[in-house]
């Protein structure tokens, strides 16, 4: 593998990276916006404004399926709310986004701002949102949800519940319903933030806080740390040509001022396991 290049700089909390084919989407939860990081170094918004996006993935028909306040189908100019506080459902927002091949997405709820200091509260819930719109809970004691993203062969969900400090294995049947829940891999230097899964089914970790991504092998094996040059490590995602190369977002928590939050690429690192498509019902 190379060295980590810098790509962006100059950003607040960077989160959400999705590789879409030909160029890196990014958040910024903060100052808001979804952005566009093309291979010739452009950037360029692709929805402007909505702040507090921590997971975006993408939908088979175009747009996007966004997180924050609600989870939301968006294009520029419409939004479909998909959930939202209310109706057995807990949760002032709503955090980092994964998706099975059959097209279901999988999201966490947050019950405080992790944005402020010192802040706390209850236990969020981990949700499956289905193909047909409706939501399953599969589980109520998530303490801080942050990655989601299931293994290659799709018998294991991967979560971080950074305030344990972990991230959680939860078992998948064949038909997609969870059958167990164990710990992955548990970190007492750095706090579990986003994640990827790579070809080899390795398990590529965001450690916020702690300066490094974590990779870890599908048995919980600690494989390697790849050290990065600031410590809010928020997030991260595989891309480029046959998705070989790994994709780090980050915060401004620790950084000097004039670097702030940012883009980062480690080149050979993968390939990655292709994220699949977000295929739930997106009418109002």
């Amino acid at each position: 593998m190379h060295e980590v290049e810098t790509l962006l700089t100059g950003y607040g909390l960077v989160e959400g990276p999705v590789w879409d084919g030909d160029g890196l989407l990014f958040t910024d939860v903060p100052n808001g916006g979804l952005h566009r990081l093309d291979t010739d170094g452009s950037v360029s918004t692709v929805l402007p404004h909505r702040r507090g996006m921590g997971g975006v993935a993408l939908h088979a028909a175009g747009g996007y399926v966004v997180s924050g306040r609600n989870v939301a189908y968006k294009t520029p100019g419409t939004t479909t709310v998909l959930l939202e506080p209310g109706d057995g459902h807990t949760g002032r927002s709503y955090n980092d986004l994964g998706t099975d091949s059959a097209g279901r997405v999988y999201v966490g709820s947050l019950e405080f701002d992790p944005l402020t200091p010192g802040a706390d509260g209850p236990h969020g819930e981990l949700y499956r949102i289905e193909l047909d719109g409706s939501v399953t809970t599969l589980a109520d004691d998530v303490a801080l949800s942050n990655g989601l993203a299931v293994s290659p062969d799709e018998r294991s969900l991967y979560h971080s519940d950074s305030r344990r400090g972990l991230v959680w294995r939860y078992a998948l049947d064949a038909s997609g319903e969870v059958t167990g829940r164990s710990v992955l891999a548990e970190f007492a230097g750095g706090t579990p933030d986003g994640l990827a899964v790579a070809a080899d089914s390795g398990v590529w970790i965001a450690l916020a806080r702690g300066g490094v991504v974590a990779v870890v092998e599908a048995d919980g094996t600690r494989r390697t740390d790849i050290p990065m040059p600031v410590p809010m490590v928020t997030s991260v995602c595989f891309g480029g040509t046959g998705l070989t190369d790994l994709y780090i977002v980050t915060g401004p928590e620790g950084a000097p001022q004039e670097v702030g939050g940012g883009v980062y690429r480690l080149a050979g690192a993968g390939p990655g396991h292709p994220v699949p498509l977000a295929r739930v019902r997106r009418e109002g």
